[in-house]
């Protein structure tokens, strides 16, 4: 019991725990941002990951040091179990990855979480400095550099259109000339055939770059205004 004590009065836990409130605090920051955004993995997961991967390193470090003291010929590579972390957190970031036909979402909050992944190694190795700065780097990249997209890629934006028409190769024909004529670049599409055999309808998905939201506006009234058009979402 005297030695459970005294193991929270050791200059080594006094290290060990700054380290593991600074990869909090970093990460959080980091998971903040993408929490105010609404994005799949948010605070707290940013946090979770940050400090579990500090304490990984910790543990690298300072957790199997009794056992090397103990015997001359046990060799011990500290960089085995945060190799492991690194390529573990790969499953972690693919579950944020969404995919809806053409569209792909959650790329840049899987890259935070591995980001944030390596924060808290380094942080749990001693490494302060590069951690405060990797973290305002990263901070900026997510905060004004999406600023810096929308400001000057804001005229063309690839926006994913469902279309229910009639089952008619001269409709879906039709849609496409609609497209062209607005000066809309359609990129991709695909076509799902209903199974309902009354109604006979079609759906198609398709990729279109279009601009502000006055004129995607104005493509869904064009679009609504076409006698084949069922239904657009």
């Amino acid at each position: 019991m005297i030695d459970f004590i005294a193991s929270f009065q050791t200059e080594e836990f006094l290290t060990m725990s700054i380290r593991i409130f600074l990869a909090a605090l970093l990460c959080g920051l980091v998971g903040l941002e993408r929490e105010v955004h609404k994005h799949p993995a948010g605070f707290r997961t940013h946090l979770l990951v940050g400090v579990g991967s500090c304490l990984m390193m910790l543990m690298s470090i300072y957790g199997f040091q009794p056992y090397l003291e103990m015997s001359t010929n046990v060799r011990f590579d500290p960089a085995r179990i945060p190799s492991y972390v690194i390529s573990g957190i790969g499953f972690l970031g693919a579950g944020t990855i969404l995919v809806r036909d053409a569209t792909v979402r959650g790329l840049t909050t899987a890259a935070s979480i591995w980001v944030v992944a390596g924060l808290g190694l380094i942080i749990g190795l001693g490494m302060y400095a590069p951690a405060i700065l990797t973290t305002i780097v990263v901070l900026l990249s997510l905060i004004f550099l999406n600023r810096f997209e929308e400001f000057f890629f804001k005229s063309r934006k690839r926006k994913v259109v469902h279309i229910i028409i009639n089952e008619d190769i001269s409709s879906f024909s039709a849609i496409l000339q609609l497209f062209k004529d607005n000066g809309y670049r359609v990129r991709d599409f695909n076509i799902k055939y209903s199974k309902d055999k009354i109604n006979n309808n079609c759906q198609y998905t398709i990729d279109v770059e279009v601009g502000s939201k006055n004129e995607r506006l104005r493509l869904y009234e064009e679009l609504s205004k076409q006698e084949m058009v069922q239904k657009i979402f």
